[in-house]
């Protein structure tokens, strides 16, 4: 799969050229506040199959539940989040925000997570798997998928 998006303004753009490892519809609070919405829709990729096209980027670093942070990676003229680097998958993945995709309807969450914080008014899929905090990744990935995954972290520890 190749997918191509960018920011609101038109300066950044990007391409992945490769289908996703996984995709979660994160409901936490902290995603919630850093989004500006009910919640965030995250595709996970190796940082190799994604390549900037055209833009200036600025990076915000950023609290995470897990009293680590994260970098958004955003359009540097409009303030756009296109993607962020997460602690666990450090710059080796990055989890591109599914709404600046020019074709969002191209993925579809693996899990909705941390419910627990959703709003009431916040819709639940019922054919994705949900989740009141996190999941482990082998209990729901193929198993490409997850050595996938597995390669990503693996490559992640070595780089720190």
């Amino acid at each position: 799969m190749v997918m191509e998006g960018g920011c609101a303004c038109g300066e950044v753009r990007y391409r992945v050229d490769a289908d996703p490892i996984f995709v979660n519809n994160c409901h936490c609070s902290l995603c919630q506040r850093q989004s500006g919405a009910a919640s965030a829709v995250n595709a996970f990729v190796e940082v190799d199959h994604l390549h900037l096209l055209s833009g200036d980027l600025s990076e915000h670093v950023v609290p995470t539940g897990s009293a680590k942070t994260q970098v958004i990676v955003r359009c540097a003229s409009c303030g756009t989040a296109v993607w962020s680097f997460y602690p666990r998958l450090g710059r080796a993945g990055a989890a591109i925000r599914v709404g600046t995709l020019d074709d969002r309807s191209a993925i579809r969450p693996d899990a909705a997570i941390f419910v627990a914080d959703r709003s009431d008014w916040a819709a639940l899929p019922a054919d994705v798997p949900i989740f009141e905090t996190s999941y482990k990744p082998a209990d729901i990935l193929p198993p490409d998928r997850l050595a996938r995954l597995m390669a990503l972290a693996a490559r992640a520890e070595s780089l720190a």
